[in-house]
């Protein structure tokens, strides 16, 4: 058994912005375990606004990860993994989607079966609406016709409303919004009244993650349901959430494991939490290792892959705006699409 890792650019269709940045691509670490005729894949997709970055993932991967001389287990595996991780959530995710793929593939059955779920018809995910050139707004539109839901992007100055008029003149698709910590209490409270009346489903993280106060403030009088993303990182998170949010979003890349989102999602549930299965920009491994997850979810924003040009991987699909993950293929279920250097 050997770990090799590569990292990727990956580029955007169109800039991708949110309240507090915009870019027009992402560098991604892929790591892969390699075990006989085993190629596990992960994939991490880290954010500056965790702190942090390729650079980071890297300074950890280039000394070299230490593995065992044999495993047994998924268990075992990650547990000699982790600690070599550096606390680097993304990076965690990456080695853990591998150490369940590989577990999977050795088992001859598809990840969600690992997970106890069935081969189902899965939920719709959405797809975003980043904030950007409003004339560029019906090509993106377009881009979505595969897609039944909309994620709309706010938290820009003074253009939020005309963003959802320019939509809804366009199209009459459900929409779910995300202010990405982008609003003050006073914004928050109009967009939800006004936001309710033009068939919206929820708002995600209006404010930034610290404001607590308001959000359970907002919460008390708004008409639509609030999903917490910033302040929903892991499952001792969420206590401390239910009387400022409706919802949690899971990500994998601030969770960073499989094992710690089914914490999240188990605990949630408990907690009469609504559950959001989300994700950052990224390539067709990540987004297909969440998919796995997503049966267990009441709502699924997994579209990284869609708004990038060049996807080196083929995985999950898109059928009738469902996710569509294939019964007949073992782990992650994924195939290599672009030959290239370092990549398997």
């Amino acid at each position: 058994m050997e770990i090799k890792f590569c990292k990727n650019r990956i580029n955007l269709i169109h800039s991708f912005g949110i309240s507090r940045s915009s870019n027009d691509y992402y560098d991604i670490i892929y790591v892969y375990i390699l075990d006989g005729d085993i190629i596990a894949r992960g994939e991490a997709a880290p954010s500056k606004r965790y702190h942090e970055s390729t650079e980071l993932i890297l300074s950890v991967l280039k000394k070299g990860l230490n593995v065992p001389e044999s495993s047994s287990s998924k268990e075992h595996l990650w547990d000699f993994l982790k600690p070599q991780l550096k606390g680097i959530s993304s990076l965690e995710a990456a080695v853990n989607m591998a150490v369940w793929d590989w577990s999977a593939q050795k088992e001859k059955l598809p990840l969600f079966n690992l997970f106890g779920f069935k081969d189902e018809i899965l939920p719709k995910t959405s797809y975003t609406i980043a904030i950007g050139n409003l004339n560029e707004l019906d090509e993106r539109l377009e881009e979505s016709e595969q897609c039944s839901i909309l994620k709309v992007k706010l938290g820009a100055p003074n253009n939020d409303k005309e963003i959802i008029r320019k939509i809804r003149a366009k199209t009459d698709k459900l929409i779910r919004i995300d202010a990405n910590e982008g609003w003050d209490y006073e914004m928050a409270k109009n967009m939800a009244f006004w936001l309710a009346d033009r068939n919206v489903e929820f708002i995600e993280q209006p404010f930034p993650a610290i404001n607590l106060k308001d959000t359970k403030k907002l919460k008390s009088i708004s008409p639509l349901p609030l999903i917490a993303d910033e302040n929903s990182i892991l499952s001792t998170d969420l206590n401390c959430l239910v009387d400022c949010f409706d919802g949690i979003n899971i990500k994998l890349m601030k969770c960073g494991s499989f094992d710690e989102a089914l914490k999240m999602i188990d605990l949630a549930k408990k907690l009469e939490l609504k559950i959001m299965l989300g994700c950052m920009v990224e390539s067709s491994v990540g987004i297909t290792a969440a998919a796995h997850l997503s049966s267990a979810c009441d709502f699924i924003d997994l579209d990284g892959n869609l708004l990038i040009k060049d996807d080196p991987y083929d995985g999950v699909k898109i059928e009738n705006g469902h996710l569509e993950l294939s019964p007949s293929k073992v782990g992650l279920g994924l195939d290599l699409k672009q030959k290239k250097f370092g990549l398997f």
